[in-house]
């Protein structure tokens, strides 16, 4: 059986940490593991998986679930509640959910004091790392038997009904996800026939009904280049000569948005080296496969300029394709050549040194799982015996992720994201003296996990910002800065400052709340809002310039709703706390930030959510940053139309449902089902916008929705995907069932009236 473990890697010589692997998950299979009960139930989730995978794609993560409850003991001593049509809802009822809720997820914490949770669900995550392996000969070196199996169980669990891919588990069919999902079969050992339900074989078919891999978007161009079944003259120039530009021109790339940026630095150094894989049978028989015509008369660049419509969401404009082509027919030619060449020897060398930097600080995590088999490939490519290499190896660990749907790979984690959301949900309901040891585990996990330097070196030079006293999306280790992270990490320490010692541990020390604060004022920008990990300030004509076809918004850094409301409220509660610490510019902070989030509200009351599907969770958030700015229903015009977009959206049975086409739409668009995590956003919205003192009664039947879709354990059922990136790219967050729910009936329990709140605390 599979088991999931925590902080392992001090015993290898080729991983080191920067706080003791404090937050690191990864998974082991033991043999040996579980009694039969056990394996059977494992088995019986999977095939429940597979028997519902085109109702509901996201698995419920449960086999670390399992594990957990079982060395846990658990058993809910909490009578579920149910809720009649036009009952009313008691105190001690909302009192028995919400205990429910949270007794459950209690049981859930690791260790470490944070929860484990899947973040995936992207279809492009897995096949370029099974791609580079095979392309070093690594395979098997990293890759088990049972890594195999589950890799190829997540592909045939994710299939579209068409035989496709999509660019994310509930997206339609795409050329490029298909392709490289195609391609990690064969690698993995499936035969051209081969596959769940002949997978591999109606996969081809969709391949070739479109015109073959050389309709694929660009990414996947390169990776087919790479491990060998395309050709390089087939792909649109990426220069690395790039980076030795001087900074001030506008378009270098250190002012391009940091995933951007790191994407394209190491797909430069494949694309100046032209490197291919050894060109084995499997790939000699690939070539074959995966086109309509013969490989040796395919004309590569022709191709450079196709796009299966499938793929083309964002297209590439005439500026575009004239600057490829400049650079195609004139440029490259000459950089092959003779005084030329030296120039791009230079480029080479610069990219490579830029990725050591970036993997030292990362500890070789790397900034993502895009980036992740590139740079690790780029070290082999320039030494296989090099300890750069080496210490990519064993961190592939922290990127594989196993559920019932088999093994996926993540972004990177969201250890610490989700652990400032639980603690949140866990305070909201005012039972916080119940809750102590777990309170303490998570308030240690977040001070140990905070960043404590900047990047090593000259960090402006390697196009860099500070981090010291950030918070990851995961762990130390990763060491990038976001701002909403650092927020909702410092709100939940400003927070437990206000609360007992006794209760959940010593406060963190003022000058680690400085430096957070330090980090979260650098990336306010002129119009107040807040970018997630490097100050905005790129010329917004960049993005004409945008190479990704099935992405949108990847260039420039931007500011977002959910940063700028969760830097809000955190400041909001540290100046209670140090109310002197840089006063003046703290409440500019806030007033321009607020200024900012009315500027951006859509016509019908609504936000743009950029994380998460899509309306409703960009709303909750607004509705709460302008609360924090002291901005109301009572004195805000935004608040009101905010709430009036909450009221008009919720469904006839007291719930919300946001279908996920919201993002690509730009306009609310509803499903034809309740989602129980956003009727909790849109319940906390109607609360924090102050409905009760209007008419209670939408928010007493949202909490009725949330009270009778609770399972008997306390649990709630998994539904839709509710992340987003690249407003073209869900992502499954795995701890969302549970918190936000959770977090909903807490303040749901607060609101009613019967608890005093306790001074300094703010729901």
């Amino acid at each position: 059986m599979w088991r999931i473990e925590y902080g392992k890697g001090a015993n290898d010589p080729h991983l080191f940490s920067t706080n003791n692997f404090h937050g690191r998950q990864t998974w082991k299979f033991d043999p040996n593991a579980g009694t039969p009960e056990e394996r059977a139930e494992v088995e019986a989730a999977r095939e429940n998986y597979y028997q519902n995978r085109f109702k509901i794609q996201p698995s419920s993560d449960l086999l670390w679930r399992f594990q957990m409850l079982r060395e846990r003991n658990f058993k809910q001593e909490i009578p579920p509640v149910r809720i009649g049509e036009g009952d009313d809802i008691t105190f001690d009822q909302a009192t028995a959910a919400y205990g429910r809720a949270a007794t459950f997820w209690n049981a859930l914490q690791s260790p470490h004091g944070h929860w484990p949770a899947e973040i995936a669900g992207i279809n492009f995550f897995c096949p370029p790392l099974v791609m580079s392996l095979y392309s070093m000969g690594y395979l098997n070196v990293v890759f088990s038997a049972e890594h195999k199996k589950e890799i190829l169980r997540y592909s045939n669990n994710h299939q579209n009904e068409d035989g496709g891919w999509g660019l994310h588990i509930a997206g339609p069919s795409m050329m490029f996800t298909t392709c490289l999902n195609y391609c990690m079969m064969r690698i993995l050992g499936e035969g051209t026939e081969g596959g769940q339900d002949n997978a591999c074989a109606r996969a081809r078919k969709w391949i070739l009904d479109r015109g073959g891999a050389q309709y694929s978007a660009s990414w996947g161009k390169t990776w087919m280049a790479i491990l060998g079944v395309y050709d390089w003259e087939g792909s649109n120039p990426i220069p690395p000569e790039f980076w030795t530009y001087p900074t001030l021109l506008p378009f270098h790339p250190s002012k391009m948005f940091c995933y951007c940026r790191l994407t394209y630095l190491p797909m430069s150094y494949f694309y100046a080296k032209k490197f291919v894989g050894p060109i084995t049978p499997l790939v000699e028989q690939l070539r074959q496969e995966i086109y309509c015509e013969p490989y040796s008369e395919i004309k590569w660049s022709k191709a450079r300029h196709h796009c299966a419509k499938e793929d083309n969401y964002y297209p590439h404009g005439r500026v575009q394709r004239f600057m490829w082509n400049t650079l195609y027919h004139v440029c490259e030619p000459l950089l092959a050549w003779w005084p030329f060449k030296k120039i791009r020897d230079n480029a080479i060398q610069f990219t490579i040194d830029q990725m050591h930097y970036e993997d030292e600080n990362s500890r070789y995590i790397t900034i993502g799982c895009v980036e992740k088999p590139l740079m690790m490939l780029a070290c082999w490519v320039e030494d296989p015996s090099g300890e750069a290499f080496k210490k990519h190896l064993p961190r592939l660990d922290d990127y594989i992720w196993l559920g019932e749907d088999g093994i996926k790979i993540q972004s990177f984690g969201s250890q610490t994201w989700d652990c400032s959301l639980a603690v949140q949900a866990l305070l909201a309901g005012n039972l916080h003296n119940e809750f102590g040891p777990v309170l303490k585990k998570a308030h240690d996990f977040l001070k140990i996990s905070q960043v404590r330097i900047n990047p090593c070196g000259d960090y402006l030079a390697h196009f860099r910002h500070i981090s010291k006293g950030c918070w990851t999306l995961s762990d130390r280790d990763h060491g990038w800065q976001v701002s909403d992270c650092t927020a909702e990490a410092l709100r939940c320490c400003c927070l437990f400052a206000m609360m007992s010692p006794e209760v959940v541990g010593e406060p963190m020390e003022a000058e680690c709340m400085y430096d957070a604060v330090n980090v979260i004022m650098s990336l306010q920008s002129p119009n107040g809002g807040v970018s997630p990990w490097e100050p905005t300030g790129a010329p917004k004509w960049l993005e004409w310039l945008n190479p990704v076809e099935f992405l949108e918004d990847v260039v420039i850094e931007y500011d977002y709703i959910e940063c700028t409301s969760s830097s809000i409220q955190a400041l909001f509660l540290f100046r209670k706390l140090y109310p002197s610490h840089r006063r003046k510019e703290i409440k500019n902070f806030i007033t321009r930030a607020a200024d900012y989030i009315e500027s951006i509200q859509y016509a019908d009351g609504s936000w743009y959510g950029n994380w998460g599907i899509c309306f409703l969770y960009g709303t909750w958030f607004a509705i709460k940053g302008l609360e924090a700015a002291g901005r109301t229903y009572h004195n805000c015009e935004a608040v009101r139309k905010g709430v009036d977009f909450l009221l008009k959206t919720q469904r006839e049975d007291g719930g919300w449902g946001e279908h996920y086409t919201s993002c690509t739409n730009k306009k609310y668009t509803a499903q034809d089902s309740t989602n129980l995590v956003q009727t909790a956003l849109g319940l906390m919205g109607l609360i924090h916008g102050r409905q009760g003192e209007r008419d209670p009664t939408p928010i007493h039947r949202a909490a009725r929705v949330l009270m009778n879709g609770q399972l008997d354990d306390g649990d709630f059922p998994q539904q839709e995907l509710m992340g987003l990136f690249m407003r073209n790219a869900m992502l499954h967050y795995g701890a969302y069932r549970n918190v936000f729910p959770l977090w909903a009936l807490g303040e749901y329990r607060t609101y009613s009236g019967a608890v005093a709140v306790p001074k300094g605390f703010e729901p």
